[in-house]
């Protein structure tokens, strides 16, 4: 899954059979919606072939000179800036964190970038709770792979257009309420208000801002 910190908005999940596989399907999306020639930048856990998807989907061949073999492999883009936060466990806890700079100048990356990972695990943990297809050691895992899309592109709607987030209210102190409750689109300027599921199930969800 893939989120866009300031406003928590899901823009893309990935599935499939390997972690190298999810995250270049996931960067496909990505580059989709509104990403078309470089990523933005990015910060993940050590786990997944980020990387390697990164190159895969964003990467360009360099432009021959001539001489000698010409190049076949795909190169990083040299403004690109991603970061791993590689978490160090011991008897199964975390006792600390190691920053790698993958793509990108490391002073910069580490001035830009927030190093944490602290938002992507907190929806991790509300997509288990959303979606019992994903709640480990369960019967009610997906016998399809179909079904776990759907599911997932249902969950991912919800929560990003008919769920408030706490930490993204506003307070306002109108004199009827204290606080304006905001979903991740309210936030991201994609919806005025937080979605109905009636509302979800009747129409066909449309960017406020275009």
């Amino acid at each position: 899954t893939l989120i866009e910190v300031d406003a928590r908005l899901r823009v893309g999940r990935g599935i499939g059979k390997t972690e190298t596989a999810a995250s270049i399907e996931l960067l496909h999306q990505l580059k989709r919606r509104g990403h078309p020639d470089a990523p933005p930048p990015l910060v993940s856990d050590g786990w997944g072939g980020h990387r390697e998807a990164l190159i895969e989907v964003y990467g360009e061949v360099p432009d021959y000179s001539g001489r000698g073999r010409p190049p076949t492999l795909k190169q990083p883009g040299q403004d690109w800036q991603y970061l791993q936060l590689v978490k160090q466990r011991e008897n199964g806890r975390v006792i600390g964190v190691e920053l790698r700079v993958i793509f990108g100048n490391p002073e910069q990356v580490l001035a830009d970038l927030e190093p944490h990972t602290a938002y992507v695990e907190r929806t991790n943990l509300t997509s288990r709770h959303m979606n019992s297809r994903l709640v480990r050691k369960t019967l009610g895992f997906s016998k399809r792979v179909a079904m776990l899309r759907a599911a997932s592109v249902w969950e991912d709607v919800v929560y990003n257009l008919a769920r408030h987030v706490k930490t993204l209210r506003l307070e306002v102190n109108d004199g009827t309420r204290r606080w304006l409750q905001r979903s991740p689109a309210m936030v991201a300027a994609l919806a005025d208000h937080i979605w109905s599921i009636e509302e979800l199930l009747s129409y066909v969800p449309v960017p406020s801002n275009t």
